[in-house]
């Protein structure tokens, strides 16, 4: 890994570098995907199977979209039975994590005949989109699920891209009926957000998309943003380390590639106050990859988006962790604890050296749907919040309204908003 003096200049480097990454910049694709959306948007079914044939090689119709029953009892016979009991687990962590966050609604009164509140529903229709391509996802399928199902979302439904043979992965369809899906969809790319926002013959119009997917995926939930809610438009993972002398070398490698093993614009960053432990790392990561499938893509992700940052002091180090606001946030440090005080912006903070990233994205119960590309400083990951809305409620007495009416009337006056004025003075004529 290349190892460089964490210096203004090389922060700044680094940041424009990420940055690069993002969905926004790859606007070659923007056209193709507002097609395709304009196409399901207008002709339905028919666009839907027609991209799905050209797309996926799958031959899907009316008949055949919705996975059955039966579909789903197959893929439990298809897939290990620990695997399924491992999921189960994970399942009851996320969801014992997620119920913690749950909103009421909530009401307070006063003796002159007021009463103001906030009432919390849930969303009343959810799609939530899983990737089929390169690699399969079930704990993405647990993490979009649960945190909807714990707020209350009545109709939770599912899009996924099936196979040549109309097949979708088992254990996606076993994480989904075990986190509680109401129907599952085969449909994959940006035809299938345009199915989910606009509603197609088969499937439902939903209020807001969630789940992770490709550059077509994300530009077409851009596009479709404003007439349904979205959750992010997520950039590709990363994960930074931030340890001193006392880190294990081997474990901070092993932590960087495992992010670094997703693809190829994955970023996976080291800061440290030692320089000892930064060659001892790009040591060991080098013969890691010689080691671990998919070496190719994390050779390439850590060519491209790898570095070691060398500080020369701890609030230094921190300082860039700030800046750089990673989706991932390792602290592998002689005082982790106090070090997590002094973070602001990350996605995830993972402490001490048994804490390491995987533990996150599988089964401690946290969300691994993390905001990425420096987003941190002001996104929060995806959780109960973003599957309710709230209703600001009031109520006032006449004996309430009327000593603070000629207030309400002389502000509405000065605003010229003379209809304004008129609907309170009415009242007291």
């Amino acid at each position: 890994m290349r190892i460089v003096k964490l210096t203004n200049d090389t922060k700044k480097n680094l940041l424009d570098d990420l940055l690069k990454r993002s969905p926004n910049n790859y606007t070659e694709y923007a056209d193709t995907v507002q097609e395709i959306v304009n196409n399901v948007r207008e002709n339905g079914n028919k666009a839907l199977f027609e991209y799905t044939k050209k797309f996926d090689k799958a031959d899907i119709h009316e008949g055949n979209i919705l996975v059955t029953k039966e579909e789903i009892e197959e893929a439990y016979t298809q897939v290990d039975a620990h695997l399924i009991e491992v999921i189960r687990k994970a399942l009851a962590n996320i969801r014992t994590y997620h119920e913690k966050q749950r909103q009421y609604s909530w009401f307070d009164t006063t003796e002159d005949g007021t009463m103001l509140g906030q009432k919390v529903s849930a969303l009343a229709s959810v799609g939530v989109y899983v990737p089929g391509g390169k690699a399969v996802y079930p704990s993405s399928v647990l993490m979009n699920i649960v945190p909807a199902k714990v707020a209350g979302v009545k109709n939770i439904i599912m899009t996924t891209p099936c196979n040549a043979e109309g097949k979708v992965y088992p254990t996606t369809l076993v994480a989904a009926n075990e986190a509680g899906v109401d129907a599952i969809y085969k449909a994959g790319g940006a035809q299938a957000i345009a199915a989910l926002a606009y509603g197609t013959e088969s499937i439902p119009k939903v209020d807001k998309i969630v789940g992770p997917g490709n550059i077509f995926v994300a530009l077409a939930k851009r596009a479709v943003y404003g007439y349904v809610s979205i959750d992010s438009i997520a950039g590709p993972s990363e994960i930074l380390v931030l340890a001193d002398e006392t880190a294990n070398p081997r474990f901070v490698a092993a932590d960087l590639l495992s992010q670094a093993e997703h693809d190829e614009l994955a970023s996976a960053i080291l800061v440290t106050t030692s320089e000892t432990l930064a060659n001892q790392v790009s040591a060991e990561v080098d013969g890691f990859i010689k080691e671990l499938s998919r070496g190719e893509i994390m050779q390439k992700s850590i060519d491209n988006y790898g570095y070691i940052l060398v500080a020369d002091s701890m609030d230094e180090a921190i300082e860039a962790a700030n800046d750089i606001a990673s989706e991932h946030l390792e602290i592998v440090t002689a005082n982790p604890f106090e070090v997590m005080t002094k973070i602001r912006n990350a996605g995830a903070i993972f402490i001490g050296e048994y804490s390491s990233e995987p533990l996150g994205d599988y089964f401690a119960g946290p969300n691994h749907v993390l905001p990425t590309n420096g987003t941190a400083k002001f996104f929060s990951p995806l959780s109960v919040d973003d599957f309710i809305k709230k209703s600001s409620v009031i109520y006032y007495s006449k004996e309430a309204l009327e000593p603070i009416h000629q207030d309400i009337i002389d502000f509405a006056t000065s605003e010229q908003l003379t209809a304004h004025a008129n609907s309170i003075k009415v009242r007291f004529e």
